[in-house]
């Protein structure tokens, strides 16, 4: 299987299966000399890891990282940093009678007829279960960005119908992890809460949104042909599991705009060039502008359902799917700190380019 490997210069290698031994990978082009806070890792991880309320999966997983390689006395090597999750609360036997069936809208069939083979068990590597390895290395660029000043925050904006319309509002991370499905408004956060409830009561799933802003990033960050900024930052969105949508900026409503509504005019102020709005998103021609960078990322509902759909078996013969085991009705929370992680390793990947670049001119 290809394409287990992301970023250029700062690179992730994942493996691991839902219901395997464990989960984990190797992050290399890390920088030497970067203090390790373990608790800030280690708390990353706690935030995407199931069963931390009763609105999530209760798959019950500790998710403890090791740190094999990489680190030592407390600091970056600069060599390949090999890190682990080990699954403890695997139940395959969940999977048993719907082994030789394909769930709707998961990835059975696909895996199936590319490679001949798949892991029945919770979906194997094609489950969200292989994000505790992204999360775990976003942390890790985490680290590295906090040397630069770089901040990125990432909330719940909408689940389901509830949507909150501050779009480009600054929220503290205080007011984000107060809340239960990480909306920073207490009112819209107690709406979601309670679609959440009402449709995990019908069997039924949700989808929803994850707003990120990004301050900090100064100009120059990204390519300007095929590596575009946010270009990157899309593609590490999308190959996020359940994504289905990115925008940047206005995003698609950009599109019913007139030029002379959306142009980001420059103006100088106090000495330093500008821009006077924010249409762009913090990127112009791929590049990074100074300003903050804000995008959406959509989620589709959880494709496991707790009752009863029709669809065939892996010989073609009708069936019917009832499912078990322990799933999401909604997985936007648990995504937060996913969308921050990748986000990170890609801002991380440009910056270590963009210093290689600048050293290359010297």
């Amino acid at each position: 299987m290809a394409g287990n490997i992301f970023g250029n210069t700062l690179r992730l290698t994942t493996f691991g299966e839902s219901h395997g031994k464990a989960t984990g990978g190797i992050l290399e082009g890390f920088p030497s000399g970067i203090e390790m806070d373990l608790p800030f890792i280690q708390n990353q991880l706690s935030r995407r890891r199931p069963g931390q309320s009763a609105l999530v999966t209760q798959r019950n997983e500790t998710d403890v990282v090791e740190i094999l390689s990489g680190v030592f006395e407390g600091k970056s090597l600069g060599t390949p940093i090999a890190f682990l999750v080990r699954n403890r609360d695997t139940r395959p036997q969940d999977y048993a009678k719907m082994r030789a069936i394909y769930r709707p809208s998961h990835a059975d069939f696909t895996y199936q007829e590319k490679y001949g083979l798949r892991d029945y068990r919770g979906g194997g590597r094609s489950s969200a279960r292989e994000t505790v390895a992204r999360v775990a290395a976003g942390a890790f660029a985490q680290l590295l960005l906090r040397k630069l000043n770089v901040v990125i925050t990432a909330w719940t904006s909408q689940i389901g119908t509830v949507v909150l319309e501050k779009k480009d509002s600054v929220h503290s991370f205080e007011q984000i992890e107060a809340s239960p499905v990480r909306c920073p408004d207490k009112k819209i956060s107690h709406q979601m809460e309670g679609l959440v409830k009402t449709t995990a009561s019908e069997g039924d799933s949700l989808g929803g949104v994850v707003s990120c802003l990004i301050k900090g990033v100064p100009i120059g960050w990204g390519e300007p042909v095929f590596d575009k900024l946010h270009a990157d930052l899309g593609k590490a969105m999308l190959c996020i599991n359940s994504v289905k949508g990115f925008e940047i900026g206005d995003g698609f409503a950009i599109a019913s705009k007139k030029g002379s509504e959306v142009n980001d005019l420059f103006e100088n102020k106090k000495g330093t060039i500008i821009t006077a709005t924010n249409h762009s998103g913090g990127i112009q021609g791929g590049i990074s502008n100074g300003q903050d960078i804000l995008f959406r990322v959509a989620f589709k509902p959880v494709a496991t359902l707790m009752q009863k759909q029709n669809t065939v078996d892996e010989a073609g013969n009708p069936a019917v799917l009832e499912p078990k085991g322990r799933h999401d009705v909604c997985v936007v929370p648990r995504a937060v700190p996913i969308v921050e992680a990748m986000t990170a390793l890609v801002l991380a990947d440009h910056y270590l380019r963009n210093r290689t670049a600048k050293m290359e001119q010297l």
